[in-house]
């Protein structure tokens, strides 16, 4: 038994999500209608994480990546994602599938709670933009990725910081900043 899963924030890059999630395979990219992304999640190490806002408005849309991922490890998946400790997990969360254009649900996980002074750090965003650019979303979502404001993590020991990228790398990215499209003297 196996359930779909939304990402639409560092989860969107396999590495990542299988790290988390060993049986976890791509389905396609999909589009979550009426909502924003923002970094406005709290995060444990006080950077901001992806989250998606509702706008009630059609002319919104986030794409992300569809992925199948075994029950057993929906437990894993709570647990990395904090499942009732800053994000709610989303059982029903209504999708349209970019291949089909069905409209089908899934799981995901929404913030809590929000602030909007947060930025995220650059290898969180880097996550983002790494798992916009191998699952081919759409150049705008990444033009609009790069413009986020960010703050360097300055602690290289951070555990965080290291899971990400060891996940970069796994997928050829040897440099998040590079991802970010700034060198280091641009910030």
């Amino acid at each position: 038994m196996s359930f779909m899963y939304f990402a639409y924030g560092s989860n969107m890059l396999p590495a990542r999500l299988q790290a988390r999630c060993s049986t976890a395979r791509v389905i396609g990219t999909a589009t979550a209608q009426r909502f924003e992304l923002e970094f406005s999640k709290p995060g444990k190490d006080g950077s901001g994480k992806a989250t998606l806002l509702d706008t009630r408005s059609q002319s919104s849309a986030i794409p992300g990546v569809l992925f199948e991922i075994d029950r057993t490890e929906l437990k894993f998946l709570d647990r990395a994602e904090g499942a009732g400790y800053g994000y709610d997990r989303v059982d029903d969360f209504s999708i349209t599938c970019a291949t089909t254009g069905d409209i089908i649900t899934a799981t995901t996980y929404l913030a809590s709670k929000t602030d909007p002074d947060l930025e995220p750090f650059d290898w969180y965003l880097a996550l983002v933009l790494a798992g916009s650019h191998h699952n081919a979303l759409h150049d705008d979502h990444q033009t609009r990725l790069r413009a986020v404001n960010h703050v360097v993590d300055t602690e290289e020991s951070r555990e965080g910081r290291i899971e990400a990228l060891r996940a970069l790398s796994e997928h050829g990215y040897s440099d998040h900043h590079s991802l970010l499209g700034r060198t280091v003297e641009d910030r």
